[in-house]
Order: C-alpha cells, then structure tokens, then sequence
C-alpha cells in the first residue's frame, strides 16, 4: 500500500488509537528507535490495523478509521509536493537530535498515540509514495520531527484533554435555552416553556420567535443576527465535522430558528424590525420570559428612520445561512437569499446608523463602528453566496470609502465586522477569485494578516494577554472577543493552509498555520478550564463551572417545576438576590469571564463576569467542531505547506510611528523640564493626510501613555479627533499633545474611510 501525495485537509475523525493491538505500537517503536523506512513501516501498521478491524468487526471506530485511511490512500497524486519536502526536510533533521535523546517516556501509548496520530496526518498531506522517492532519509527525519511533538501535545478526551465534541454539544444546546416564541416537541431544553407568543401584534406583525440576546427578556435584532452569520459560517467551514459529531441537524436547526424570525421581521422590502421589547423596562424586571409584564414594543427601521447597520447584519445572516440549506431545503435558501437581496439594497439606498432611528438600542448595542462594516460584510457574504460579481465589485470600489481597507483592528464582534470582512475578502483572493479586483482585495489581506498577527502576539500592535494567558480587551464581557478572534484565526489559518500560502508574515516573525491553530486551541482551552482558577467558563461542562449565572430564566424555578406566577419585583427580592446556584443549568452558555488578572466572580449582579450570550457561543461552535475533527484534537501541530515569498502583511515600522498607506504619523519632543527627580515630556503628535482624498471617521490606537493627553477625545475603539474636525482634507494635518516622564507613547492608526 502506498498513500498518495496531495491530500485535502481530511482528518481521520473516528480513529481510536488507544485501543489498538500491542503488535502496533511495537512496529512504530521501530519507527522511533531503529530509524526504518517510515513508508514500509506505516504500511506494516495500516495492515496490522485492517487485520485486527476484520478481527473485531464490531469495533466500529477502528473500522472507520481504517476506511478513511484507506480513502486517502486511494486519492490522485497532485503534482508539486516533493518541493515541499525538499524545503521542510531541513528543520526535520534539525530537532532529529532532539528525538533521539528522549528516554523510554515514548514507549507509553498515550504518547505513542499522539505521535500516531500526527504521523498518519503527515502521510495523508505528503503522501508516502512521494517521499519515498525523495530518498528515506527526508522520510526519517520528516516523521521524527513530528514524534518528537508528541510528548508536548494532549489528546483531545485524554487525561488532561478536553471533550470538545462534548463542549459543541453543550454549546449548540445552550440556544434552546436562548429560544423565544412557540417552543417545538422535540425541546431539549425542558425546563423552558413558550414565551412572547403575542410579540408583534400592538404593530400589525407576527413577531412571534427568534433568540433572547443574553441575560434578559428583549429581542435585539443587531447581535442576534450577527449570531446567526456566525452559526452559519461555522456550519459552511465544519459542517463535516459536526456531522461526524452528530451535531449538524441540531447546528442546522438553531440557525433556521433565527431566520425564520427574520423572514418575519422583513415584512417589505424596505422595512426591517430591528428590536421587540426595551432595556429600560426590561432591566427593571426580574421575570422569567414564560411570565413577562413588561413592554413588547416593537421597533422598526425603513426608509424615513435608517438602519443600514441592521439591514447589512441581517442580510448578510440570511446570505450565509441560505447556503447552508442549499442542498437540503433549496426552496428555503432561495427565500432567504431573496429577502438577503432586498435588505441590501435597502441598507445601501437608505443609509444611516439603525441607532439613530431605535434609539432605544443605543445604551445596550449602540452602533459605534457606523454602517460602512455591515454594507461591505453583506456584500461579501452575498458574493459567496451567489457568486455575482456585482457584489465583488462593490466590495473592492467601496473598501476606502467604507473603512474595509482604512481599519485595522484586532477586535471582532456584533458591532465592528472589519476584521471579518477581511478575512472573507483574503478568502477570495486566496482562491484565485478576485480577478480584476485582486489589489484591492490584497489591502484587504493585509488588514486580516494586521488582525492574526495582532492576535497570536506578533504584531506591532498586540491583543494584551492575561498573566493565564488569555486574550483582554475588557472586563465586561470579554470572552466575547477571545471567541469570535478565535473562529477568525482558524478559519485564517485553514485557508492559508488549503490554498498553499503558508505563513502569515507578522512584524515580529512569521507566524505558521499550525501555530495559530496552537494559540486557538490555547484560548479554547483556558475557556474551558485550562486556567490559573481551574474555572470553566462554559456553563455545565467540567466540575468547577459559574452556578449563579445573571440570566433570568436560568435563575428562577422553572415553571414546570412552579406554575406560579412570578411578577417583577418578586423576582428581584425572592430569587436574584439569592445566594445559592441557579434553580435551572443554563448548559453550554459562556459567561462574560475574568477580568485582566483571571480573577473571577460567580455572583449573579455580577452581570459583566456572569452574565452569557448568543454571540459569545456562535463563534465557538466552529472552533470546537474543528477541534473535535482531528483526531486527537492534533490538527494544530500540522506541519504547514511553504510560505509564498511576498510580504502580504504590514511592514515593521518604528514603534512610534504606526501610520498607514495614507496617514503618517510624526511625534517630536516640544519641551523638557525635571520635577521630583523625575524628567518630563512635552510631545506633540502630527497625523497628516498623504493620499489624495477625504479621511473621515479617523480613529487611533494609543498604548504606553502614562500622562496626560489633550486634542483628542476616547471612544470604543480608540481616540477619535474632536468634533470641529471631522474630516481631513489631502495634506491637512491633525495635531494632538501629551505629556509624560520618559520614552514616548506608542501611537497607530486603528481606522478611517477615504471619501
């Protein structure tokens, strides 16, 4: 048997390695200690293995196992792949003497395991056939310096490993608790119950379904269906994998609960409810949702009071999720990819941020990156969706004008879309689909590389890190972030690895595939308990997880359990206040999460640390489901194919003068004066405009700053000018000051649109 050189991305998904017969880890014993021909001795193993499978043939998992290697042994050769052996043989041989000076920790099976696992991954990328014509000297040492990973890797449900197919399952569960409206038969969730069953109608409209955003009792249509495109795209790049986990139907299923709700909420072409219920009066109530009395206002956005913002959101759910229902319910996906047409059309015709008409939204998810992220996100998705180059077209001819190529930002989630919309747009110049358009989609890689490098800790700018290691952006809330970066990451670093592009090239060193894939499987992990507390913070998996979650329903005896009514105040004096776990286990959701010290709260008023929500959950669901795919979880450690010679990311600038295509950015000392032994710092900071259109909506980064700043005001993402200066025409400048003892700030350019 020989297995042939080009494989997919396939992951042996069932092989249950543990279980093999002793004759197995014997021949690959010989693999590690006696340096044979990896190609024959992987042979000897695979039949060992058909053999003990005809055996047992009611070993399901190792039959399966053997069934796809034996599919991937059967694939065409590729040309092209004994380039990368040559290239990768180098680095093989180098940690060769590593291997050889480890003691007898090889021989225990859970380590032989991991190193299994790895190896069949190899052979299945390279092929054996190939590298035995490469000479079996490349194939010793190329499968050696993957065994000499093993000892430093886990096994996915092995002693000190995560279940992360248990955790998708969990996780995709945690939606039915989330579920409003008429609730199905089949209802996991059993301690729920139908609620908002008039929703709608003091406005003439069924509004009856859809998600509870969080904690609370209101139907935001913002976040809502940034958690549906999330679903969707999760279930688009690993739906194979959550099939294998028996978890696809159910994933399928939670996203068509969202859009279903928004088939309603899009009554005409130019009108899209954007809310069912309000903060205020909700936030005054302590109810479960089976017995709410507060307001069921529904809110609205059309062609008087705008929402591009929403409408762009929306479209781009209904675009992705149609893909999704393509192949099964194509009558279904042709519905939503119609009503996904008319919502862009409607957001790009009647622009204007969805928080100035519900103004009611603005305190709760407010629309601080603007529209031009949801109008260039729509497109995106509706290319992909159709592949009508109209979409494409818009998508390159507005990226300046709508910030898509101006912003680079390291922060991902219901409100800002750029760094998805970079990546989505780096997906289709990686697949040879941009075309005419290929350099304006290679700004936007740029800012999606701006994004990874900034993650995985080797930009210029980085993501700051808890001392456990967890990204922080901030206390309220913030594992939001370290999910949604976490999705883009991987899905990154697949693309790169499909399409043969290799490595990220970051300001502080490449950054390879299977090395971002390490670093998303380290923020899973410490999600899941991996952490100085020891603490899960998804709710019900592992021992030590939050018990008095802020969520309504969950802390409230359920009303199967008690059907007696609850009114609002009695839910604040007899339940929300109470100091013991919640009544109901809201299973699956992740909690806010803990501060820039790991430290945690499980108390339920302490909403930004306890309190879950959809959208923390929806990235996740990709992430646990290409975890669970690999066999052993290992897919991280792959090695990765050759990297392309172009720079494809920003360049490596001084650390205090980050500007942009467009902007520079010059700092100069004004004044020097020693006070308490102490030197101080007067500097005077120039962002000047060098392109040859308008900067509007200006936004910069400012870290180091240890005094006072003035000429600038703070917003969400970053320092903004003030109001009297809201554009910078060609060569205008904007001048701001600070004062400090010592070096000066560090100071970069997070985003703008060229009019």
């Amino acid at each position: 048997m020989a297995i042939a050189a080009g494989m997919g991305p396939r992951r042996l998904s069932q092989c249950n390695l543990a279980a093999w017969p002793d004759r197995v880890w014997e021949l690959l014993d010989k693999v590690v200690l006696s340096h044979i021909k990896a190609c024959r001795a992987v042979d000897e193993i695979f039949m060992e293995a058909k053999a003990e499978a005809v055996k047992n043939p009611a070993d399901a998992a190792l039959r399966r196992c053997v069934e796809e290697v034996q599919e991937e042994c059967d694939a065409p050769r590729k040309p092209g792949d004994q380039a990368w052996l040559h290239e990768s043989s180098g680095s093989a041989f180098r940690i060769r003497g590593t291997l050889l000076s480890f003691p007898n920790s090889l021989q225990s099976k859970a380590t032989i395991s991991s190193a299994l696992s790895l190896c069949f991954t190899f052979i299945q990328l390279l092929g054996c056939t190939a590298m035995a014509r490469n000479g079996g000297a490349h194939v010793v040492a190329a499968i050696l310096s993957l065994l000499a990973l093993a000892p430093m890797v886990k096994l996915a449900s092995g002693d000190g490993g995560h279940d992360y197919r248990m955790a998708l399952k969990k996780s995709i569960l945690y939606f039915e608790a989330q579920r409003s409206g008429t609730l199905p038969p089949d209802q996991r969730v059993t301690w729920r119950e139908s609620s908002g069953l008039f929703d709608g109608k003091a406005n003439g409209v069924d509004l009856v379904g859809g998600y509870y955003d969080a904690g609370d009792n209101v139907k935001f249509g913002l976040p809502m269906a940034f958690t549906v495109t999330m679903m969707a795209w999760s279930i688009l790049e690993y739906g194979k994998q959550m099939a294998s986990a028996g978890e696809l139907q159910n994933a399928m299923e939670a996203v068509k609960w969202g859009t279903d709700y928004f088939i309603k909420a899009h009554p005409e072409p130019d009108v899209l409810y954007g809310e069912v219920g309000d903060g205020d009066t909700d936030h005054s109530c302590w109810q479960r949702p089976e017995d709410m009395t507060t307001s069921r206002q529904a809110f609205r956005v059309d062609p008087q009071n705008p929402g591009s913002d929403l409408a762009g959101e929306t479209a781009a759910a209904m675009a992705a999720a149609s893909m999704i229902f393509r192949t099964t319910y194509p009558g279904y996906a042709n519905l939503l990819l119609e009503h996904s047409k008319q919502l862009f059309q409607f957001a790009d015709k009647y622009r204007g941020k969805y928080d100035s008409s519900i103004t009611v939204a603005r305190n709760y998810y407010g629309s601080f990156s603007g529209y031009g992220d949801e109008l260039l996100w729509a497109a995106a998705w509706l290319f992909e969706a159709t592949e009508d180059r109209f979409y494409l077209e818009y998508l390159a001819t507005n990226g300046d004008a709508l910030g898509g190529t101006g912003w680079s930002i390291n922060q991902f989630g219901w409100d800002v879309k750029y760094p998805g919309v970079q990546v989505l747009a780096a997906k289709f110049l990686l697949q040879g689909r941009a075309g005419e358009h290929a350099d304006a989609l290679q700004r936007y890689r740029q800012n999606a590389e701006f994004f990874v490098c900034s993650c995985v800790g080797k930009g210029a700018v980085n993501v700051p890190r808890t001392p456990g290691g967890v990204m922080y952006h901030q206390r309220w809330n913030n594992l939001q972030f370290v999910t949604s970066a976490s999705f883009l990451l991987t899905v990154y670093a697949d693309y790169a690895t499909v399409t043969g592009r290799g490595a990220v090239r970051c300001p502080a060193g490449a950054a390879q595939p299977f090395e971002i894939l390490a670093f998303v499987k380290s923020q899973v992990n410490y999600i899941l308990g991996d952490n100085p507390r020891g603490t899960s913070y998804m709710v019900g998996y592992g021992l030590n997880y939050p018990r008095q979650v802020h969520h309504r329903g969950a802390s409230i005896v359920s009303i199967k359990t008690d059907p007696s009514f609850v009114n609002c105040h009695e839910g604040y004096s007899s339940w929300y206040g109470k100091q013991a776990g919640n009544p109901n286990l809201l299973e699956g959701a992740i909690v806010g999460g803990p501060d820039e010290y790991d430290d945690f709260a499980d108390e339920r008023n302490n909403y930004e640390q306890t309190e879950a929500a959809t959208y923390n959950s929806a990235p996740l669901l990709g992430v646990l489901a290409r975890l669970a795919g690999a066999c052993g979880g290992l897919d991280e450690y792959h090695q990765s194919l050759p990297e392309v010679a172009a720079n494809h990311t920003l360049r490596p600038s001084h650390r205090h003068h980050h500007g942009s295509e467009h902007l520079e950015i010059e700092q100069n000392v004004t004044r020097t004066w020693a006070s308490k032994r102490r030197t101080y710092y007067r500097y005077s900071v120039t962002v000047t405009n060098r392109s040859r259109k308008t900067v509007r909506g200006l936004h910069l980064g400012i870290s180091e700053l240890n005094g006072r700043l003035w000429g600038l005001h703070k917003a969400r993402y970053g320092y903004v000018p003030q109001k009297w200066l809201p554009a910078l025409r060609p060569g205008r400048s904007l001048r701001f000051g600070y004062v400090q003892p010592g070096p000066p700030a560090n100071v970069w350019v997070t985003g703008y649109k060229l009019v």
